[in-house]
């Protein structure tokens, strides 16, 4: 090998990109000087483009391939250079490799709640988290709309102005959605995949689309989670066989023992809170109807309780309370010799013996009897 062809050997670059990194999306080859070779090897990798930059002109853009540089395929840069044909000098000129793969890591949440409108809770306010991946789809705009001179421009870099695009369209699509906050966990593919076309629409302008975009999670304030919490246990308790009202004092004593026990009670005072209850309901049950009252016998009234009947002269009247027996006593209508009856006696007795009864007639004298 002459000197010559050594001299020619060491003026042969190899232009090329091995990314070690997870997030970068742009990288400038850096080259000596400020010089490529002509004939120098390009080697473009699956998910890269090479941007070449002559004095902050983008002229040729070279897919996945390996190329041999020549004025043959770098028709822009020779216009731009005014190159004659044959021309082999080294040139000056800058390689951005640009990653069109997607960045898959990628975060998102609020940093603040976002209020929407609820068909059943009304205004609420939620905070949602996720993630989302992104990929250059046009790297001449990326470069000449963001990336400038920036020798390394990596996801950091970009992620916070997406994230902020990311919320901005978030509160319109959960508004325009009309799903009601308990039923979105149901939705979030068909939400995200929304917010992916917007975000797109979006960014095409930087040469940036959102492929897939993903909800992990909206919640609600914990005071509103705790009310629904509530809610649903008491849907979980009245769905028994036992009534609503009783099903609501069993749900309340239990919120009163957990009270108890977290405001520092003692152990006795909540175990007696709790069997109180339960020997409560078991002695009158909430719920249970009060018994009816027995049949009265063939030759009384019908039963009424705390009714006194009065029989004069073959006539039934009543029912009297106590108020209205002294008042038939002091009418006369009520003496000693008058028949009464109420639930529970055998038959008709005179009032004079039957005590409740006699305590109204006074010192009036039975009357006298019959010769």
């Amino acid at each position: 090998m002459g000197l010559l062809d050594k001299i020619k050997g060491e003026l042969v670059d190899i232009v090329e990109w091995l990314d070690d990194t997870r997030d970068t999306i742009v990288w400038r080859f850096p080259r000596y000087e400020n010089e490529i070779k002509m004939g120098a090897r390009l080697v473009v990798r699956e998910s890269q483009t090479a941007v070449f930059v002559n004095e902050g002109v983008i002229a040729d853009v070279f897919q996945p391939g390996t190329y041999t540089l020549e004025t043959q395929n770098l028709p822009v840069l020779s216009t731009l250079k005014g190159w004659k044909h044959g021309f082999h000098s080294p040139f000056k000129a800058e390689v951005y490799f640009v990653s069109t793969r997607q960045f898959t890591d990628l975060k998102w949440g609020t940093k603040n709640p976002v209020m929407m409108r609820d068909p059943e809770l009304g205004m609420v306010r939620v905070r949602a988290f996720g993630a989302f991946s992104a990929r250059v789809t046009d790297p001449e705009v990326l470069l000449r709309e963001l990336v400038g001179t920036d020798p390394q421009f990596r996801t950091d870099e970009v992620h916070e102005y997406l994230r902020q695009n990311v919320v901005s369209h978030l509160a319109s699509v959960l508004a325009s959605s009309g799903i009601p906050v308990i039923e979105l966990a149901a939705h979030h593919g068909d939400l995200g995949d929304q917010l992916a076309t917007r975000l797109t629409d979006e960014l095409a302008d930087l040469g940036i689309s959102v492929p897939k975009f993903v909800i992990e999670n909206i919640s609600l304030p914990p005071e509103v989670e705790e009310a629904l919490d509530k809610r649903t246990s008491m849907g979980i308790v009245s769905s028994g066989t036992v009534g609503s009202m009783a099903a609501f004092q069993q749900f309340q004593a239990g919120q009163a023992m957990e009270a108890a026990a977290d405001g520092g009670g003692s152990a006795g005072a909540v175990i007696g809170m709790g069997l109180g209850q339960s020997v409560g309901n078991a002695i009158v049950p909430p719920t249970q109807p009060a018994p009816a009252p027995a049949p009265a016998a063939a030759s009384g009234p019908p039963p009424l309780p705390g009714g006194w009947y009065l029989g004069n002269g073959g006539a039934q009247t009543g029912p009297f309370d106590d108020a209205a027996l002294a008042g038939q006593a002091a009418a006369g209508t009520l003496t000693a010799s008058t028949l009464i009856w109420r639930a529970g006696m055998a038959g008709w007795e005179p009032a004079a013996s039957v005590p409740d009864v006699a305590k109204h007639l006074g010192a009036t004298p039975p009357p006298l009897p019959q010769a």
